[in-house]
């Protein structure tokens, strides 16, 4: 009815407590991600999520303030931004904490991307020469994996005789980046690619 006292409206500024580090934000900035942590404590008050606040009114979040500022920056402006001295393994595992989906994602992309630069650096290879038959060129060409590459095909001759054909020996040339490798490590070449590998440079 005309008069009536409206209830009053919830306050437009938030204030919270995290880990003890006091942080203010709108309304607005904290429900940008609707189904949030952050979102169902400020904006949807009542039986779905309950919060403890401390004596100046701000709600209690057991968390490392540390790592909240760049979830509060990403739902204010929606970029990521990290500092330097900040892992960013640790924001990912607040963005999840907090349920930012959008947020993982992005700090994931990161991580990955990051990871993919450092493992770059200068490519380095490793070769292996491999002594086959000319019947059974096709076949190893085809099986190759692991990231093993064909490099080049070095003919050595007729060294076997079977019946009364000759069988065209072949050195093949195959490489693979080192980065593929498990763990970086590679294994020294056998005795037998050691032998082939000089036999195949005197050529």
């Amino acid at each position: 009815p005309p008069g009536a006292a409206r209830p009053p409206a919830a306050p437009k500024w938030v204030r919270l407590n995290v880990g003890g580090t006091y942080f203010v934000s709108t309304r607005q900035t904290l429900c940008r991600e609707p189904k949030s942590f952050l979102c169902r404590l400020c904006c949807q008050e009542g039986p779905e999520l309950g919060s403890d606040k401390d004596e100046t009114g701000a709600y209690l979040i057991d968390r490392d303030p540390t790592y909240f500022g760049p979830i509060l920056n990403y739902l204010r402006h929606g970029k990521l931004i990290i500092n330097k001295e900040l892992a960013e393994e640790g924001v990912l595992e607040e963005a999840e904490f907090y349920n930012i989906a959008s947020l993982v994602r992005l700090v994931k992309e990161r991580i990955r991307d990051n990871e993919n630069r450092t493992s770059q650096g200068p490519v380095k290879h490793v070769y292996r020469v491999l002594q086959c038959q000319e019947e059974e060129l096709t076949q190893m060409v085809s099986t190759m994996s692991d990231g093993w590459k064909f490099e080049q095909l070095i003919s050595i001759g007729s060294s076997y005789n079977y019946g009364n054909e000759d069988q065209a020996e072949f050195l093949c040339v195959v490489s693979r980046e080192l980065n593929n490798s498990t763990n970086g490590i590679v294994k020294e070449p056998s005795e037998k690619a050691k032998i082939l590998q000089e036999r195949g440079s005197r050529m």
